[in-house]
């Protein structure tokens, strides 16, 4: 009998998710997965089923989304306040390593079914949602096209480094550290480039088109 009978779907999945990987590891992102999860917690399989109903992606999902909410937890806003943007930005996405870490053949299996053309649309959604739980926690505020713009460099940023981090047997995963930093030093450099050219001194505007037209075509 399960030992959970009043929970909703939506419960059942969050009670789910953070299980689900140590199963999928070796079972994939299939039934089997789900239902040796519901029994780890006492939630009745058929039901445990119905909560995953769209399967793999579901699943998977579901997952990313607990890693969401635990590394808002392990790095709350009075963690953050002291840091840089570049600090903050860093310490998210390692965080979300640290709690990766564990399941790294679930994240590969999970890669690669979010890889499949057929679930491109919704891999770029959960890439898109990390990167705004992370910009969000970071402080940003943006409203105009940099909201855009930092989420989708972000989250390219952040699939970049998933992969390197896959293959990284170095102690403490030195090495995807190391490259995440360069990265994040790179997208900094090209924000503090785009700042630069939008305005110089006393405010003036300064033409990105008439900026890349001198490049070309200097004064003499």
């Amino acid at each position: 009998m399960s030992e959970t009978p009043d929970l909703t779907l939506d419960e059942i999945r969050v009670l789910l998710a953070p299980v689900l990987p140590r199963h999928a590891a070796f079972d994939g992102w299939k039934a089997p997965a789900v239902a040796m999860a519901a029994a780890d917690e006492g939630v009745d399989p058929d039901i445990a089923q119905l909560a995953f109903a769209d399967g793999a992606v579901d699943m998977i999902d579901a997952w990313f989304a607990s890693i969401d909410a635990r590394m808002i937890d392990d790095l709350p806003p009075e963690t953050l306040a002291a840091l840089s943007i570049r600090r903050k930005i860093i310490a998210l996405v390692e965080a979300r390593l640290d709690l990766l870490a564990p399941d790294r053949e679930a994240l590969r299996r999970a890669i690669a079914i979010l890889a499949l053309p057929t679930n491109a649309a919704r891999a770029a959604r959960l890439g898109w949602r990390a990167a705004d739980i992370m910009w969000r926690a970071a402080g940003d505020g943006a409203t105009d096209l940099a909201h855009y713009t930092k989420r989708m460099t972000l989250s390219g940023v952040y699939a970049a480094t998933l992969l390197v981090f896959l293959d990284d047997e170095s102690e403490g995963h030195a090495d995807t550290r190391a490259f995440l930093a360069r990265r994040i030093e790179g997208v900094m450099r090209f924000e503090k480039f785009k700042a630069q050219i939008k305005g110089v001194g006393g405010g003036e505007r300064l033409s990105l088109s008439r900026f890349i037209g001198r490049l070309r075509y200097p004064a003499v």
